[in-house]
């Protein structure tokens, strides 16, 4: 029965995550070809990353005290009125009325979004079997299917803007999901644990130092891929790609598109795969936590290289935009390793009788770094274009070595 409900958790992620990867390429791509500028860009997502980090923080509790199937059924029902409720965006309004509402419907899905992850990622603690290595395999396993279901979302999203606009995608997202919530709802089978009426709020907060110090590399982690991935990436090649005319912009929604969704669908298989490419999965708690140390050292010297490379050309050339695709899908290599080494991290280090809130209190932190990161993405594009991006990534990754390597004594 366990395994069951395992398989049902795991397809509605699965689902949920096809829209949010979607979601977000739609309103990026449809918003920029509108001629928004890259910090109006970031804006439209701001309030989707303070809405994380604010659910985070209640989500645990919430899952402690009604269960972990509410909060699974409620990110669900969320997403389905957000998309819904996006469907309804007059391309007539003026952008002093358009940018709040989408602020504001962004922010209902990033409080969709992260109640999703926290009751997935705590199912996997509670549901896996026994057996050596089978935590680590376990959330390697959801954890990097989850970012490929999201990377095939991101293709889905420019390929729908293109051929069907922005209004019937955003419906047609909607009406699929609202099915399938009316599935997983129905179907369900029993195993999810039900709500401890005991549980208080400021149980959220860690007093454990390992734990703290592990959600505090997690913020800076995160903010070092979204400095460059959320705006600078995909403005700075849709730039290049596109020749300006109508069918231009509609063929670098592709390229564009299809790039975005190969980084995220590499980068989940490589976090599947992490277990296999570290043969760690019988590795014991402190040296995985070595392990930590070392690759997020590696990770900083990356977009270290690619912003002295894109500073060293100025102007955009073919050489850079080939420089830096092949530069980011190793950077990608590198942060799924070490994003599969914090996933596990998180889950080896919690106590059975508070993972929600553990886990709650670390996807906070995960979504601070999204929040820094996007900010700090339209930011430095705007200031000093993609070298700055890449540069302000280095920074956050050599900040998140520095955490890392506090793990164990």
């Amino acid at each position: 029965m366990q395994g069951a409900a395992y398989a049902a958790v795991t397809a509605a992620y699965w689902a949920f995550m096809l829209t949010d990867g979607a979601l977000r390429m739609l309103v990026l791509l449809h918003f920029n070809d509108l001629g928004f500028s890259p910090i109006t860009l970031a804006w439209l997502f701001l309030l989707y990353e303070v809405m994380g980090v604010v659910t985070n923080l209640y989500a645990g509790w919430i899952a402690a005290r009604f269960g972990l199937a509410s909060t699974l059924y409620g990110g669900l029902a969320l997403q389905v009125v957000a998309l819904a409720a996006l469907s309804r965006l007059d391309p007539g309004w003026a952008m002093a009325l358009s940018v709040p509402f989408v602020m504001a419907v962004q922010g209902l899905s990033g409080v969709a979004k992260d109640l999703a992850k926290m009751s997935a990622k705590s199912a996997v603690k509670l549901l896996v079997p026994e057996g050596e290595g089978a935590l680590f395999r376990w959330v390697a396993a959801l954890t990097g299917s989850k970012n490929a279901i999201k990377g095939i979302g991101f293709a889905l999203g420019a390929t729908l803007l293109a051929l069907f606009g922005f209004r019937a995608s955003v419906l047609a997202m909607a009406v699929g999901l609202a099915l399938i919530l009316l599935a997983v709802a129905l179907f369900m089978p029993r195993g999810l644990p039900a709500g401890r009426k005991g549980a208080k709020f400021r149980e959220v907060f860690s007093k454990d130092p390992a734990i703290n110090r592990l959600s505090a590399a997690r913020l800076f982690l995160f903010g070092a891929r979204d400095v460059w991935f959320v705006v600078g990436i995909p403005i700075y090649f849709e730039a290049v790609l596109s020749d300006g005319t109508q069918a231009g912009a509609r063929a670098a929604f592709f390229m564009v598109g299809g790039f975005m969704a190969a980084w995220i669908v590499l980068y989940g298989a490589v976090q599947a795969g992490a277990p296999r490419i570290l043969r760690a999965a019988s590795r014991g708690l402190p040296e995985i936590a070595g392990l930590a140390r070392r690759w997020a050292g590696g990770l900083s010297l990356i977009p270290a290289a690619l912003a002295l490379a894109a500073f060293a050309a100025g102007a955009p050339q073919l050489w850079l935009t080939l420089t830096l695709a092949a530069g980011l899908l190793v950077f990608g290599f590198v942060f799924a390793v070490n994003s599969s080494l914090h996933s596990y991290l998180i889950l080896a280090l919690s106590r059975g009788d508070r993972v929600t809130m553990d886990v709650g209190f670390y996807y906070m932190a995960n979504a601070a770094g999204r929040l820094v990161g996007t900010l700090l993405s339209g930011i430095s594009y705007q200031l000093g274009g993609l070298p700055l991006c890449l540069a302000t990534a280095a920074a956050l990754a050599v900040a998140s070595w520095r955490l890392a390597a506090r793990l164990t004594p």
